[in-house]
């Protein structure tokens, strides 16, 4: 098994990793030490699932499709060269997306389908907005939101590589955003708020995430994240749906966040999830404070557990 180099955690970041694992903490340790698998999406807009597969075996790549009700979702199991995954023709038609496969766990578990109005309130850099759109076929329409001009030019060039039609981007700062919808009487079907979060899932692929860690900055980010769902649940139409979700472990990003919703919105129920790997539910207990008993019907996906990146889910419905 490839390993990379040692990656160096900060002791306060040890500390409450430990308290939320305890005895599989030495298996979360070890996984860090592995490279992700190389996974991606077929782009079913441009090309299906089995045709890309074959392309890209006539290339002498090995290729499996881990969930069988997913065959959009391919890795790679041979060896690549260095940057082979993003240089390949196939890649650059837009036939595929490079993805990881936690991060494909939200649109999976939201289901927008055809002719349906979404908002997709943090969507750069696109991955999950294609996503949507291929589930929804280019038809019907997708608000994708981003603050920073930046991130909206690589969020349109994935768009554009990617076929995808149905998508309107927008540049606003989220809560402000959801209340100017608001006042114009726009709700949607569907929404998706993948959080600007602290990151903490993602050590495997960024060892960058570990020396940006700071405690104060998943404190802030909490509140953060509670305004920008509360504006988003004034959107959502009755009867639709909402995904929560981050790459991180922090509670006070994930359980802290569902348990807010359910306290200050009784219209707001939330579902059970299926996922295609495994997952543990939502804690509902950390540290002083003690979270609802339906927070643990949101996901934690943990890299020793599903052999990913680091991922948190919940799923709401506006009741009618």
């Amino acid at each position: 098994m490839k390993t990379q180099s040692k990656i160096e955690l900060k002791p306060l970041f040890v500390e409450r990793m430990k308290e939320l694992l305890g005895k599989e903490f030495e298996s979360y340790l070890e996984i860090l030490e592995v490279p992700p698998v190389r996974s991606f999406r077929c782009n079913t807009l441009k090309i299906s699932p089995e045709n890309l597969k074959k392309r890209l075996e006539n290339n002498g790549w090995k290729i499996s499709q881990p969930w069988k009700e997913h065959e959009e979702v391919m890795v790679v199991e041979s060896q690549l060269k260095p940057g082979e995954l993003g240089n390949s023709l196939e890649h650059l038609l837009g036939y595929y997306y490079i993805q990881e496969l936690a991060s494909m766990l939200p649109v999976l578990v939201l289901k927008p389908e055809k002719n349906q109005l979404v908002l997709d309130l943090c969507a750069s850099p696109g991955s999950k907005t294609t996503q949507m759109s291929s589930f929804m076929e280019n038809t019907g329409t997708i608000i994708a939101n981003e603050i920073s001009l930046g991130r909206i030019r690589i969020l349109a060039t994935n768009l554009e590589r990617c076929g995808v039609s149905n998508v309107i981007i927008t540049k606003k700062e989220g809560s402000a955003f959801c209340k100017r919808l608001e006042r114009q009487n726009v709700q949607f079907d569907k929404i998706l708020l993948d959080a600007p979060c602290s990151g903490e899932g993602t050590i495997r692929s960024s060892q960058k995430t570990p020396v940006m860690w700071n405690i104060n900055t998943v404190k802030i980010l909490s509140n953060m994240q509670k305004n920008l769902v509360s504006s988003a649940i004034s959107i959502l139409k009755k009867g639709g749906e909402l995904v929560y979700s981050t790459c991180t472990h922090s509670p006070e990003e994930n359980e802290e966040i569902v348990d807010y919703v359910l306290k200050n919105f009784p219209n707001i129920k939330i579902q059970k999830i299926l996922l295609p790997i495994q997952s543990k539910l939502g804690i509902q207990k950390w540290q002083d404070k003690e979270y609802l008993e339906d927070v643990k019907f949101s996901c934690r996906v943990y890299p020793h557990v599903a052999n990913t990146e680091g991922f948190y889910i919940a799923k709401f419905k506006k009741i009618k």
